[in-house]
């Protein structure tokens, strides 16, 4: 098949067209989100944990609640979250919010039950996510550590949240 010019520019311009036509966030990087919790009873089930599994670098095999990231490490810059409440029982959310420092957490008000997200830095979330529901938040963000965590009463404290490492 010979190419003539007529032909060439319409090649390029289908081209340019699907270019312009790509989803937004395809420049960026894409991490899947998973809110998880172990059903009905979950609330129930984490008793009196002891406060250091819910500090960042903590071991959390028996959480009853979590965040589960596809990477836990992108390149600085444009970041779509893209947020699925996996649960059957409950609603859940993901905040994100910048880390003050390696295994510190994020200012807590125990009063509320609950992360202090404008003492935290609240940089962006998905909120209120029915069971089964899906979202997706795109934020910029710049090398650092970073929390992903469900800000619904209770829920943080029995283990959903998530560290996000942003690299240079």
């Amino acid at each position: 098949m010979k190419l003539t010019r007529r032909g060439s520019i319409g090649v390029l311009g289908a081209s340019l067209a699907g270019l312009a036509l790509r989803p937004a966030f395809a420049d960026g990087t894409v991490v899947d989100v998973e809110l998880w919790d172990m059903g009905e009873n979950a609330m129930d089930m984490a008793g009196d944990m002891p406060m250091k599994m819910h500090m960042p670098g903590s071991d959390m095999p028996m959480a009853p609640m979590g965040v589960k990231l596809s990477r836990a490490e992108v390149p600085a810059g444009e970041v779509t979250f893209k947020v699925t409440n996996s649960s059957k029982d409950f609603v859940h959310e993901m905040v994100v919010s910048p880390l003050a420092g390696p295994s510190e957490p994020p200012p807590y008000n125990a009063d509320m039950d609950e992360v202090d997200e404008d003492k935290a830095g609240n940089l962006g979330e998905v909120e209120d996510l029915d069971p089964g529901q899906s979202g997706q938040l795109t934020i910029t963000l710049k090398p650092g550590s970073y929390i992903l965590y469900c800000n619904i009463p209770g829920h943080y404290t029995h283990g959903m949240w998530a560290e996000l490492t942003v690299t240079g």
